[in-house]
């Protein structure tokens, strides 16, 4: 009965860790499908004209401060559209000891 109840709130444990969750809180995305954060440049949907003249392919970094206060540094990549795609994040914690 015990080796039952400790399995079984291994399990609910285990199955928390695997959601998806904020994605403020992941230190290092790679590749497609990273989901825009609040301070993104393409946030609230793709920035108009500002980067229409870019070439294909050239990439860009842009830097910020989450919601958390944690840096945020982001690299994008202008697309055959004119479109940016994320293609890379890295989130640095806070860091308060002294």
């Amino acid at each position: 009965m015990k080796r039952l109840l400790v399995m079984a709130i291994a399990a609910i444990a285990l199955t928390a860790c695997e959601s998806t969750g904020n994605p403020e809180f992941r230190a290092i995305d790679y590749g497609p499908g990273i989901v825009p954060i609040a301070g993104s440049l393409t946030y609230r949907g793709q920035p108009r004209g500002r980067f229409a003249n870019m070439p294909v392919g050239y990439t860009f970094t842009h830097e910020f401060y989450s919601s958390f206060g944690s840096r945020v540094e982001e690299r994008y990549r202008v697309l055959e559209d004119g479109s940016l795609d994320i293609y890379s994040r890295r989130i640095t914690p806070i860091n308060i000891s002294r």
